[in-house]
């Protein structure tokens, strides 16, 4: 049996090989072997440095797959191109900042081997920033809510698979994508486990997500759903009634009432607030218009730059292995 570790990459040069070296160790500690690791950077900012160190390592180990993206797509996105390249039979999430420690290793793999096909880690204790925490909170309360997971049901960004889930996440076409969506629609929640793990300090720099990439992740689980369609119907059938109730209401009042209506306060906040449902819902429905339009285009989930990968000295995977580079592009630009 052979483990893929696929690792996301973005402005990780200072942390990536303690990444790689520790949980190489650890994977040999525990007997997990042989291994690969499938190291994908998402266009760092950071003048190269990232790939720069991708490529050394790759050359370095034999184990070592590191593949640099042409622009950058998002970590969802960057998983889905790992794993177009992992090889293993089971395949395991891991971050660039060991915040997910690889001395939790054993506790995902050893619930996989419980007759589970995927395995979250969470953490009781966290060590994210207060608004990152709030980030995840909502992602969680929004999957939840669009697509239907479990409550009970702890998630992050450390996992574990079997081949098979990956074999269908892959096939998904969309750019649009969401790990735990696809996950979702693939594996019957009964078939899904989580486990409690420790949360670490990350090794250095600070956490790349933004309001922005928060709310295009939020996005992205709602392409999986069509509960914000049905909300914007349902929602626009209520406040039609609610005009038709206050319709008669007024009608009533000036058939009973001898004063003077003026109304033009209320005629206009009335207009204010329905032309902001109205452009709300049309928002909603272009949104999902646009991603349709964007599928059928073929637009890429990701488009491979470079591949670094040396070729192999001896049969297995371990730090022995010397280097033998030879860069090279996958199996096409995109997928």
């Amino acid at each position: 049996m052979k483990y893929s570790i696929v690792i996301p990459c973005y402005k990780s040069a200072h942390t990536i090989r303690q990444v790689v070296e520790e949980t190489s160790a650890e994977l040999e500690r525990i007997g997990r072997t042989p291994y690969e690791f499938v190291l994908v950077d998402d266009f760092s900012p950071d003048e190269g440095n990232t790939v720069r160190e991708l490529r050394a390592l790759a050359e370095e180990y034999d184990f070592v797959t590191s593949i640099a993206l042409a622009h950058n797509v998002g970590q969802h996105n960057a998983l889905i191109a790992g794993l177009n390249y992992a090889e293993g039979d089971i395949i395991v999430f891991m971050d660039d900042d060991m915040q997910t420690h690889p001395s939790q290793l054993d506790k995902l793999i050893s619930a996989l081997d419980e007759d589970h096909d995927v395995v979250y880690g969470y953490y009781p204790e966290k060590k994210h920033s207060g608004f990152r925490r709030f980030g995840s909170w909502f992602t969680h309360m929004s999957v939840r809510v669009l697509i239907g997971k479990p409550k009970d049901m702890k998630t992050s960004s450390y996992l574990c698979m079997k081949k098979y889930v990956r074999d269908y996440i892959i096939q998904y076409p969309a750019h649009y994508t969401q790990m735990q969506g696809l996950i979702l629609r693939t594996v019957a929640p009964s078939r899904i486990a989580s486990v409690p793990i420790q949360h670490f300090d990350r090794a250095y720099g600070e956490s790349g997500y933004t309001i922005k990439k928060l709310l295009s992740l939020w996005s992205n689980i709602a392409g999986f759903s069509i509960v914000p369609l049905r909300f914007a119907q349902r929602f626009g059938v209520f406040t039609t009634l609610c005009g038709v109730l206050g319709l008669i209401w007024l009608l009533v009042r000036k058939l009973i009432s001898k004063t003077k209506i003026l109304g033009w306060t209320s005629t206009m906040m009335t207009i204010i607030i329905f032309s902001g449902i109205i452009l709300v819902t049309l928002g909603v429905v272009g949104e999902y218009v646009g991603r349709m339009f964007l599928t059928m285009g073929n637009y890429p989930q990701f488009v491979v730059r470079e591949i670094y990968k040396s070729e192999p000295e001896k049969t297995g995977a371990g730090p022995s292995a010397g280097p033998a580079a030879d860069a090279s592009s996958g199996p096409g630009s995109e997928a």
